[in-house]
């Protein structure tokens, strides 16, 4: 037995030294109700003996790690501001040298063999994955394509820069040329707390003609937007037009772990207010038609629409997808109850469960839900929707909601054809509601 503390869970990613003398792990500390995650990547000796922090003070969650072939350093990625680069962490020193500077997330690090190059993935919002090389000794670098199926591109769009420094990546991988170009949203919460967001705009959005806006709000909670999502892709949305807002409330990673502690056990208070600063933030731009507008999110992001649907008006149309809405339901129920329990007290549940404000919902809500989903169960989805239509006292043809049911899917919609279907249900609803287009039962449902 390495570690066994009863006040912290040990996990991945993990690594034995080339040596195999010591393994690099998580060591992180047992969460309470108002006790946040603080994970620490530590380097243990395999003979036995204490955990040691190897950069104390560093303020990022590793997410990935590999040793150096001498044993010297590690190379890790961790989410920093809506990146996620790599960065080499001298063990006998604590220094931190990030090696990338560019707006992509990087995983799988693989050091080779002489340690003259890094491997790894990298993917960013505007590009899928792709394999790369880096240098581990070289700060603030540009990562070297490897050979790969997909086309590369040059695109300055797609390397957002904030500093004022003009540094763009000299090019990326595309399945495509996008229907849109990436920038970023500023903002100050109520508390001072500097916000964030990526915005994807779609190409045609001018002053002249702005674009509705959809406000998509992350799963997790302990995550960020950082990266490409087939399943999750902005670029959907704007090649039909839409503006879309992927911002990084209370409880996303790669702000430091006080960020994660603002929305720690308050998740209807501050990542709610974060989320509507930044929209507002957003909707002050030219390219932006502030009078057409929805929210979407899935898991807790689905948990985050729910929210709103019950605390503003704001939006024309709210899609839900494999969300939670009544928490004394959810917690015990989900497969991993242990976890969620030890935030989720009964006062949490009781000040911050969206369905104690159903009666307050006046916006029509689209929920999807697998019926296999057993990290949010089905339950929720059924509950919710029975107290949206419950409360409906016109005929059942008036109900404004809607509801997309997959019997074989799980909390992941991941057949290739139901993501089509999932994407022209979101797409159509939205386009109803927030454009006065005709609603139609999508062809691919018929």
């Amino acid at each position: 037995m390495l570690l066994d503390d009863p006040d912290h869970t040990i996990g991945g990613p993990v690594a034995v030294s080339p040596d195999g003398r010591r393994v690099a792990c998580i060591l992180d500390r047992r969460t309470t109700a108002d006790r946040s995650p603080e994970p620490r990547c530590v380097v243990v000796p395999l003979a036995g003996g204490t955990p040691r922090d190897v950069a104390p003070g560093w303020d990022r969650w590793v997410t990935a790690l590999a040793w150096t072939p001498d044993g010297t350093a590690l190379v890790v990625a961790a989410d920093d501001a809506g990146r996620a680069p790599l960065h080499r962490v001298d063990l006998a020193t604590g220094t931190v040298t990030r090696l990338t500077v560019d707006h992509g997330a990087y995983s799988d690090p693989v050091v080779a063999p002489d340690g003259t190059a890094v491997y790894a993935l990298r993917h960013a919002v505007d590009a899928p994955p792709v394999s790369v090389r880096l240098d581990p000794h070289t700060p603030d670098q540009r990562p070297v394509p490897l050979p790969a199926p997909a086309a590369y591109r040059r695109d300055e769009a797609a390397e957002p820069s904030t500093d004022g420094s003009g540094r763009r990546c000299a090019s990326v991988p595309s399945p495509g040329p996008l229907p849109g170009t990436l920038t970023e949203v500023t903002a100050d919460a109520a508390d001072g707390t500097p916000l964030r967001a990526w915005l994807v705009l779609p190409r045609a959005a001018a002053a002249q003609e702005p674009a509705p806006l959809l406000l998509w709000v992350h799963g997790g909670p302990l995550s960020s937007w950082n990266g490409w999502h087939w399943r999750w892709n902005p670029w959907v949305m704007a090649a039909h037009g839409y503006a879309v807002l992927l911002p990084d409330p209370a409880l996303s990673t790669g702000y430091g772990s006080a960020f994660v502690a603002r929305g720690w056990g308050r998740w209807g208070a501050e990542p709610y207010t974060d989320l509507m600063t930044v929209t507002d933030a957003a909707l002050r731009l030219p390219e932006i038609d502030a009078t057409r507008t929805a929210a979407m999110g899935g898991s807790f992001g689905g948990y985050m629409a729910n929210w709103i649907a019950g605390h503003t008006d704001r939006f024309a149309a709210i899609v839900t997808h494999a969300s939670l809405w009544a928490l004394d339901q959810f917690a015990p129920t989900t497969d991993h109850p242990d976890f969620w329990l030890r935030e989720m007290t009964p006062a949490m549940r009781a000040e911050h469960s969206p369905h104690r404000h159903a009666g307050a919902i006046t916006t029509p809500m689209l929920v999807i839900h697998g019926d296999r989903d057993f990290r949010v169960p089905i339950g929720e989805a059924l509950r919710l929707w029975w107290d949206l239509v419950a409360r409906h006292d016109g005929p059942p043809e008036t109900v404004p909601h809607r509801f997309l049911y997959f019997p074989d899917e799980n909390h992941w919609v991941l057949r290739p054809a139901h993501a089509q279907l999932w994407y022209a249900t979101v797409l159509g609803f939205l386009d109803h509601h927030v454009r006065g287009a005709r609603w139609q039962i999508p062809d691919l449902l018929s």
